[in-house]
């Protein structure tokens, strides 16, 4: 972490911090190679809810300590899980990974090492995924006797489409991050030592656009993906409507021309 980074949560998976306003949440028990557990599930939504109360935020990223990302769920877990825990608890762990989607401002997920399974479901969930060369990709659910069940199947095929989706799904392909890079699973492909530089460079220039802009901006992404031409084509209109003319739209006009920095203020 650099300087100017306030810890706001430190649990004994994940810790999350704020520099300025760009959260900060980091996967932090690599000698276990960031395993996903109850405990992981369970600091992950209290960092949400840290978030989602926060309205000075502008952007999130996840990222992660030691030389792997996440090697995925814990295996002993799924030993000791069975249907009834499945029919109380999974609606609530795919909200846990969808609520990347549902909150107003973008995620940014950026990774290295190894990104299997679980791990891969989550950030398939961001906004824009950020990996480094050294980074490798699976989601080997079946070869457990399972099928992705957080969002893996749906979000997966939606990225890479169903031909791609079904080789690693079904096929437990593991690729490499120039493979998914090429069929679309990454947006940004860097070397190892560039991988936080770039994350953040990517952070700091959303965090300083315009709040309201950025949030319709997802907003009216996530609606065309997620629907028709027409309903798309009226968010625009209504978001639109509502931008036009408002405080940060005026301000970001006026400092072009004046060839000053905009102060955007959510307005």
């Amino acid at each position: 972490m650099h300087l100017g980074v306030c810890i706001v949560a430190y649990g004994d998976s994940i810790t999350y911090a704020k520099q300025d306003n760009i959260g900060i949440i980091t996967f932090n028990k690599p000698e276990t190679m960031n395993i996903v557990t109850q405990a992981f599930f369970k600091e992950l939504y209290e960092i949400q809810e840290e978030i989602d109360s926060d309205k000075s935020l502008r952007v999130v990223v996840i990222r992660a300590n030691g030389p792997h990302f996440s090697a995925g769920v814990d295996l002993k877990l799924l030993r000791e899980i069975d249907s009834q825990f499945i029919m109380d608890n999974l609606a609530w762990l795919q909200r846990l990974y969808g609520r990347w989607q549902e909150m107003p401002i973008p995620v940014i997920a950026s990774v290295h090492g190894l990104c299997y399974g679980s791990a891969m479901e989550l950030i398939l969930g961001c906004d824009i995924r950020i990996a480094s060369r050294d980074a490798r990709f699976s989601i080997p659910e079946v070869r457990f006797g399972l099928s992705p069940d957080m969002g893996g199947t749906v979000r997966l095929t939606r990225l890479v489409g169903v031909g791609q989706a079904k080789r690693l799904i079904i096929g437990c392909d593991e690729i490499s991050a120039e493979e998914a890079w090429q069929i679309g699973l990454i947006e940004i492909l860097v070397d190892r030592e560039e991988l936080e530089e770039r994350t953040m460079k990517m952070a700091k220039r959303i965090a300083n656009l315009p709040p309201v802009a950025v949030r319709f901006a997802k907003k009216g992404i996530n609606v065309a993906d997620e629907s028709s031409v027409a309903a798309g084509l009226l968010f625009e209109q209504a978001q639109s409507t509502f931008c036009c003319g408002t405080e940060d739209q005026n301000e970001g006009i006026d400092a072009f021309f004046q060839k000053r920095k905009p102060v955007f203020k959510g307005r």
